[in-house]
């Protein structure tokens, strides 16, 4: 600017040299670049080597869109005759990609979305249980920012159904559209196009009262708050060298995960908002339409026909169901290690039954779905048929257990025995009888006079005095040949 001023000043090339200190010529070449309209100092362009090969550069990255490599150009305009060094065909290669990307860069308009208008959905590859491969479903309000993470095992149908129904009842109501990608389980197939609904998808829209929609295929970008949810949920939950997580135990330690994961990023400011997500779903929920009553019937499994025995057949299992069910059709998915069983009625749907997931040959039975088990071969019971039989069996529980234990032993004469018995009650009374009939059938002693010596003991025998058997009658050995054995030692 000095050098520029004194030429002003002096209108002599010479005189603002001398002005400046500099050259004449440095001031001639200043000023000839003003009048050109080139900044001051700004260097005048050359040609270079690369000049004549510009054209063929913008060709090859025209036809590559934007994917040639600069070593692969170089290669190609070297055999066309150019002298240069790789490092300016690389930096030729780079201006030309950039002038490309330039003119077909996609341009985002800011998207101000609407209360209660549009939720977005997609999957992300979650942890490893036991070996096993699990999903997160994330689902991703627009307007409020709120997030729910649902923890899957598969992508099927009735596991996706489940989720949305789940996602929707944490949110508190559905939106108007639903964004997804084109998996098979919403869009069949494409026509011209325009994406063909699968028609499970659309009834499922139906019983909700919302519209699913499916952004543009491989094209990310046009359900980015979806895909943010799920790179910020696998951040957080997926076990890696960076979070430092350890391995999960149970599928319902990862729901647990999952729970406090939603509570902890709808609870805290959201970065484009400044306000917490669950602030913002309570002004939402006012737009919002109410979540029905009763989920889809695919959310809750697949069906299944109940048999005779009162169970389930599910993935080579058996599950237990009530008895009151048996013949009628239930709906059966798993959750984690369980598997869940319902049934629709006047009354809506309800929850039978919940069990662990068992293996093939080993049915899950629980006792409470079943009526009281009939007697069988050994838990019978005397019941009277006769009034000779009620006579005797109404003398007590003593009657009852001495008819059993005489009747498994093979005594004979039982009902003449019986007979007695009632008589002996008459004269002994009903309480003396019961009890030596309940003696004897402990004692195995079911001979024609052992409940009349029984009775006639207990008439005799001093109160809370206990009987002992005598040596006479023992069948133990006695010591009487040890003490010969001396004697016959001695003798020899």
């Amino acid at each position: 600017m000095n050098i520029l001023e004194a030429y002003d000043l002096t209108g002599s090339l010479r005189d603002a040299a001398e002005l400046a200190g500099c050259s004449h010529h440095t001031v001639a070449r200043y000023v000839a670049g003003r009048e050109a309209g080139r900044a001051p100092g700004a260097a005048t362009p050359r040609p270079g080597l690369i000049d004549p090969f510009r054209e063929k550069l913008e060709e090859l990255v025209e036809r590559s869109k934007g994917q040639v490599r600069a070593d692969v150009a170089h290669e190609k305009i070297t055999a066309m005759g150019y002298g240069g060094s790789e490092r300016t065909t690389r930096r030729a290669v780079a201006e030309a990609k950039a002038a490309w990307r330039a003119g077909r860069r996609r341009v985002f308009r800011p998207w101000v979305p609407e209360p209660g208008m549009w939720a977005q959905y997609d999957f992300g590859d979650g942890p490893r249980i036991g070996g096993v491969p699990t999903i997160l479903f994330c689902l991703w309000l627009a307007w409020s920012r709120f997030r729910v993470v649902v923890p899957l095992l598969d992508k099927s149908w009735p596991s996706v159904a489940a989720a949305i129904d789940a996602a929707l009842r944490a949110a508190g109501g559905v939106t108007t559209y639903l964004l997804t990608d084109n998996e098979k389980t919403v869009t069949v197939e494409h026509v011209a196009g325009i994406p063909v609904r699968n028609p499970a998808a659309v009834e499922f829209g139906r019983h909700y009262g919302l519209t699913i929609a499916t952004c543009v295929p491989y094209d990310p970008a046009s359900k980015g708050g979806s895909e943010s949810t799920v790179k910020v949920a696998k951040a957080d939950l997926v076990p890696t060298d960076a979070n430092l997580l350890g391995a999960y135990v149970s599928f319902a330690a990862l729901e647990a995960a999952c729970r406090a994961f939603c509570d902890q990023v709808n609870g805290r400011p959201h970065r484009v908002t400044r306000r917490a997500p669950a602030e913002m779903l309570a002004e939402e929920r006012a737009r919002l339409h109410p979540v029905p009553a009763a989920p889809f019937t695919a959310a809750l499994g697949v069906t299944r026909t109940v048999d005779a025995m009162s169970l389930v057949a599910f993935e080579g299992g058996q599950y237990s169901v009530p008895h009151q069910l048996a013949g009628q059709v239930v709906y059966v998915r798993r959750h984690g290690e369980q598997v869940v069983i319902t049934c629709t009625g006047r009354a809506g749907v309800a929850e039978v039954a919940r069990h662990l997931v068992t293996t093939p040959g080993s049915p899950r039975v629980d006792d409470s779905h079943y009526p009281p088990s009939p007697p069988g071969a050994l838990l019978r019971v005397p019941k009277a048929r006769t009034s000779a039989e009620a006579d005797f069996l109404t003398i007590g529980d003593g009657a009852a257990q001495w008819l059993a234990e005489a009747a498994a032993a093979g005594t004979s004469r039982v009902r003449a025995k019986m007979a007695e018995a009632v008589q002996l009650a008459a004269l002994h009374g009903t309480a003396a009888t019961d009890r030596a009939l309940g003696q004897a059938a402990a004692a195995g002693r079911f001979a024609d006079r052992d409940l009349a010596s029984i009775l006639a003991h207990q008439a005799t025998a001093a109160p809370g005095a206990l009987s002992r058997a005598g040596e006479q009658h023992t069948l133990a050995q006695g010591t009487g040949g040890w003490a010969r054995h001396g004697g016959q030692e001695a003798g020899r």
